[in-house]
């Protein structure tokens, strides 16, 4: 019988025994004019919760397990968001902030946590979204995440994304790829982010990580500059424009490991949309170039645990074997599917067929299965189908 995986955690690892204050969830809502900030977050630790909600005419919201819960306090007005966030940020930020009436920047939680933070703007008064990231890097097993991401690591070129929607975990799976070449290779790594969320130590690589706006001031100036800093493998945080994006690809190209993510929710969306950036008298040359050089596309998604708390990924892995690079370079992608479904015996993993062996291990309900299929008739059909391993030697119904 399979046991119980860990959850895919996006809180922070177990906090110290001091400075651990309840959970504010009974009796009357406590006033939010005279708390700081640090007590909601240290709320969002103690109940493992991946992220803190500020705005005005609402409590602070935190999401635990993927759902959102109000918290027991009173409804914040204007003034008391303006407080909380000006207490935390420099003046420089301040000022900033109100020309670009956007910020992000990143909270560290004293001896506990830190958190990427997203401050804007909402009908004229000041919102905010924390996102916890844990303090200690998790590996790619804690995550319970396919086993062929750590032999991806191993790759000595190549482009490798890892795509979904946002909160699906994407920053927590490349941390740990990450770390996992930090841990067992000696290679310079280069990190751009925006901004830097989970902190690297040199291991046996050396690992120099920054930050738009402190550090640089755009993902292709960085790029672009890493070319000549000597590194072997390069973290892009997000390729949000069509310069980085042929940054990214010429890295790949000149001999880097280059690991960079997308919003796309499969690996065939994720080749479409890298090429679709590019005007059509270049989309030929960079689907050749694409299909050269990636190596991979892990595409991922987190489920609600069934009958516990936490979350568990649903993943699926394109591996750029030559019938792929020849359906890329083909502008055949939509075939790509059900070739990654007859390439099991590659290491690769369709997103329905993850879907399939979650629910038949009791990891996860058939409706929150067939809500996240890609196909759900496809998905009813594998379920129906016995499968080697599955729990009782059958499928559940």
């Amino acid at each position: 019988m399979d046991t119980q995986p860990p959850s895919f955690q996006l809180g922070a690892a177990p906090p110290p025994a001091a400075e651990k204050p309840a959970g504010n969830t009974v009796g009357a809502p406590r006033r939010v004019d005279d708390i700081h900030i640090d007590e909601l977050l240290h709320i969002v630790v103690d109940r493992n919760a991946s992220d803190l909600h500020l705005c005005q005419a609402s409590e602070p919201v935190i999401r635990e397990d993927g759902a959102l819960k109000k918290l027991n306090f009173e409804k914040m007005a204007p003034q008391d968001t303006q407080r909380m966030m000006y207490d935390i940020i420099s003046d420089e930020n301040i000022n900033k902030f109100e020309t670009t009436l956007e910020l992000d920047f990143s909270y560290q939680l004293p001896r506990r946590a830190r958190f990427r933070v997203n401050m804007y703007r909402d009908r004229g008064a000041i919102a905010a979204a924390f996102r916890l990231i844990p303090q200690k890097i998790p590996t790619v097993r804690d995550l319970s995440l396919p086993a062929i991401l750590e032999q991806l690591t191993d790759k000595p070129r190549g482009l490798i994304l890892v795509t979904g929607p946002t909160g699906s975990g994407k920053s927590t799976s490349l941390a740990a790829m990450v770390n996992h070449i930090n841990t067992n290779r000696a290679l310079h790594i280069i990190t751009i982010e925006d901004p830097i969320e989970y902190l690297h130590a040199h291991k046996l690589s050396i690992i120099n990580q920054r930050e738009l706006g402190g550090d640089t001031k755009s993902f292709a100036a960085a790029l672009r500059s890493s070319l000549r800093e000597d590194p072997d493998v390069l973290l892009v945080g997000e390729m949000r424009d069509i310069e980085t994006i042929q940054l990214a690809i010429t890295a790949a190209e000149t001999g880097h490991l280059v690991f960079a993510t997308l919003h796309t929710n499969n690996a065939a969306e994720s080749i479409d949309r890298m090429i679709d950036v590019f005007p059509p008298g270049q989309q030929e040359q960079i689907r050749v170039q694409l299909a050269n050089n990636i190596q991979a596309v892990i595409a991922q998604q987190l489920l609600p645990r069934a009958g516990s708390p936490g979350r568990v990924p649903a993943v699926e892995v394109m591996i750029a074997s030559p019938a792929i690079r020849n359906l890329i370079r083909e502008n055949k992608t939509h075939q790509l599917p059900s070739m990654i479904q007859t390439s099991a015996q590659q290491g690769m993993i369709a997103m329905d067929q993850s879907l399939r062996d979650l629910y038949l291990k009791g990891f996860v309900t058939l409706e929150e299965a067939m809500l996240r299929a890609q196909n759900v008739e496809e998905l009813k059909k594998m379920i129906n189908t016995p499968q080697t391993g599955a729990p009782g030697g059958a499928p559940r119904r």
